[in-house]
């Protein structure tokens, strides 16, 4: 895995545990489902900049879920 690959892992992991551990301090169950519609959300927030990296990692987050960014 090359470094800018592992970079892009590490962020996913980041977004997707941020995504799940909120979800369960709410009280919800982390489906795939959900989390994608959330990253989804977050991403579709352009008042929130956000480094390229986070951005990419994000997209490949919902393609990872099985859903279209």
């Amino acid at each position: 895995m090359s470094t800018k690959d592992k970079e892009l892992y590490d962020e996913m992991c980041r977004v997707v545990g941020k995504v799940v551990l909120e979800m369960r301090d709410l009280g919800q169950e982390p489906k795939h489902v959900v989390i994608a519609g959330v990253v989804r959300a977050m991403s579709a927030n352009s008042k929130i900049q956000r480094s390229p990296l986070t951005n990419a990692a994000m997209s490949e987050v919902i393609r990872a879920l099985g859903f279209a960014s």
